[in-house]
């Protein structure tokens, strides 16, 4: 066995090059991930197993059934040796659904029989208010603000004739340009969310009818309904896929709208559902029955079952099509609605729209309390002084001036009862006199404040990504200090709120290493930006952007060393990268920028990964293709640290591919 590193981007990678096993070879290499793959688990918890994954497509039929146990032998050899465990079963998965009122039961184009259990239309709402709720819903948040109650306080105080020596409204028409400013601002927010919900509810699906597609608005589509879904659509709601226009049943999604991964990802219909293709007949006459588990915020997880005729088939998560999610590289779909409107994965994840109250709020609360009780203090003071003057000097006076004596019943006694009602009310006096302490233009000022950041935020320019022709955009007006209250950030991965970019500088191959240039005394010459780069152009799938500048990899390249060969071979075939045409020009769309970056380096050095399929993979090595049959994908996770694929190429011979980290991939 030989063994050698790869270098890349400061992460450290094995490589095994070679292994006989019987006749069949055994090639590995491995490279840490750099990040989290993408599809991250909902509920955080952990992977269940060390087990491989073997995907339904992975059978290989044969027809001399003792050639078929040879074959599994060596493919179940082969596992055990790349650590993935090891059953030779190749059975589906049984679903265990929760019991109890967990479950959700419906029937494929049977309107009838799904109303009997009441489930929520497609029909959404993130708006907060409407015409009659609007007034009183937004008049009691904004009296949570305590300086707009203090001022509706004191303007029933003012009502007071007794103790208000200054009209009411002096204070009430403040107040209310105070409120109807805000209320204006809310309800522009408002209007907007309106005109967002009226544009998603009023988008248009082809839903299956009587051996027809109708156009239906998604609030209008129910669940058990059958939609089709074309290319660069957006998801109209929770789906079970049924079949698609690619082969196995497979079709691509992006899900940037769940999860913030702007990578593709690949679901599969069942082989059963996947045979009515794109026959309206057939599909109308789907009476599928569906068990599964009740609405939930988990966005990776999914339990249920699938039972027409005599077949009860698993469904789990790689069947279904979550509402956001949008249809990529596929011409078409059909889907049965499991979840719809705000049973949706996506809307449970949004939860209920509700009063925000900003740091800057909270503080401007203790702010006002505080003046507020340095206010109260004052007037206690002076209502003190107050009855201490009516005791001592002050009750003289009413021979001028009297007593109210609707207040004061008994004035001519003068006595000590009827001073402590004179302070008492007097204290109220005070706090009229003295409310500017308190600034009613507050709230006023702040708001104005929040609404021109908010334009400011949208007008930014150092703010607009070019590539995609995104602008920033504040969606509220009334959050936006909150950016620069962040103290912690605490981020799943790299890439969430930063940007990755790996790029493939150097390479160890059985024992050599490349990447390095050496000057004429055989010392290391740094590489900066004006030493020249290899180039590339005479492999037509080369790409402008990628930058090497050790020759001596290439030449050994086109030398056809057996090592560096298979070391490219392998990058170009043990990966999950899914390869999408742009204006005639091929991308790849990987889960991970490390993974992308390894790729693209085959691709450059004229390894090219060309398509796939869900038992196939194909691949172009200096102007030739070689096509590979994809017996098995034992995928990448926290437990394994590591990947393999084993392929047959077109002599028959059957190859394991590994990649992980150094520390699994070493020991072995």
């Amino acid at each position: 066995m030989e063994a050698s590193n790869i270098d890349h981007s400061s992460k450290k990678a094995s490589v095994v090059l070679k292994e006989k096993v019987g006749h069949v070879n055994v090639a590995s290499t491995s490279h840490q991930k750099g990040a989290t793959p993408a599809t991250r688990n909902a509920s955080g918890s952990p992977l269940a197993s060390d087990l491989p994954t073997v995907r339904p497509y992975t059978a290989v039929k044969h027809n001399d059934k003792q050639s078929e146990s040879s074959w599994w032998m060596k493919v179940s050899e082969l596992l055990s040796r790349c650590g993935g465990g090891g059953s030779g079963k190749r059975g589906r998965r049984k679903s265990s659904l929760l019991p109890g009122n967990t479950q959700r039961h419906l029937r494929a184009n049977d309107r009838k029989f799904n109303e009997q259990f009441k489930y929520a239309d497609n029909f959404i709402k993130t708006s907060k208010y409407n015409i009659i709720t609007f007034l009183p819903k937004n008049l009691f948040e904004q009296f949570q603000r305590l300086a707009n109650f203090y001022f509706l306080v004191l303007m029933i105080l003012q009502l007071i004739p007794w103790i208000s020596s200054i009209v009411w409204y002096s204070t009430a028409i403040p107040l209310f340009f105070v409120l109807a400013f805000s209320a204006a601002k809310d309800a522009y927010d408002d209007i907007q969310r309106h005109r967002s919900d009226s544009q998603v509810n009023n988008r248009v699906s082809y839903v299956v009818k009587n051996g027809q597609l109708v156009e239906e608005k998604w609030m209008n589509v129910k669940v058990g309904d059958v939609i089709r879904m074309e290319n660069d659509q957006f998801v109209a709601a929770d789906l079970l896929l049924l079949s698609t226009s690619e082969p196995h049943g497979l079709c691509y999604i992006e899900t940037a709208e769940l999860d913030g991964e702007t990578n593709l990802k690949a679901r599969q219909a069942l082989p059963e559902t996947f045979e009515m293709g794109d026959k309206l007949s057939l599909i109308s006459d789907f009476r599928g029955e569906i068990v599964c588990e009740a609405p939930n915020n988990r966005l990776n997880q999914f339990e249920g079952k699938l039972s027409f005729g005599s077949s009860t088939l698993p469904l789990d998560n790689d069947k279904m099509l979550l509402r956001g999610c949008v249809l990529r590289n596929t011409r078409w779909c059909y889907g049965v609605v499991v979840f719809a409107g705000k049973d949706t994965k996506l809307m449970m994840n949004s939860g209920k729209t509700k009063f925000k109250r900003t740091s800057l709020d909270r503080f401007l609360n203790i702010l006002i309390m505080g003046i507020v009780l340095f206010l109260i203090a004052m007037c206690l003071m002076c209502t003190i002084l107050c009855g201490v003057w009516e005791w001592t000097t002050g009750r003289h006076f009413t021979i001028y001036m009297d007593w109210d004596r609707t207040i004061v019943p008994k004035a001519d006694e003068k006595s000590s009862q009827q001073i402590a009602i004179i302070a008492f009310l007097n204290f109220f006096s005070y706090i009229i006199l003295l409310n500017t302490v308190v600034p009613i233009s507050l709230y006023v000022s702040v708001e104005i404040i929040r609404f021109v950041h908010s334009m400011w935020i949208n007008f930014d320019r150092a703010m607009y990504y070019k590539q995609a022709d995104i602008p920033a955009r504040a969606r509220t007006t009334t959050l936006n200090e909150e950016l620069g209250q962040v103290q912690y950030i605490f981020s799943d991965k790299t890439g969430t709120l930063t940007q990755n970019i790996m790029a493939f500088k150097k390479c160890s191959i059985n024992g050599r290493s490349y990447g390095d240039l050496y000057g004429a005394r055989g010392e290391i010459v740094e590489i900066t930006e004006a030493t020249k780069a290899i180039d590339f152009s005479r492999n037509k799938w080369y790409e402008p952007s990628f930058k090497f500048y050790d020759e001596t990899l290439l030449e050994d390249t086109r030398k056809g060393l057996h090592e560096v060969t298979e070391f490219w071979r392998l990058l170009a075939l043990c990966h999950t990268v899914m390869p999408e045409r742009k204006n005639g020009k091929l991308e790849y769309q990987a889960q991970s920028p490390d993974e992308a970056a390894l790729t693209s380096a085959a691709r450059n050095f004229g390894f090219v990964f060309k398509s796939r399929t869900a038992n196939t993979i194909t691949i172009e090595v200096n102007g030739m293709e070689e096509h590979y049959d994809l017996l098995c994908i034992l995928d990448f996770n926290n437990v394994r640290k590591r990947m393999s694929v084993i392929v047959r190429n077109a002599s028959g011979d059957i190859t394991l591919y590994c990649k992980g980290a150094d520390t699994m991939i070493m020991e072995r």
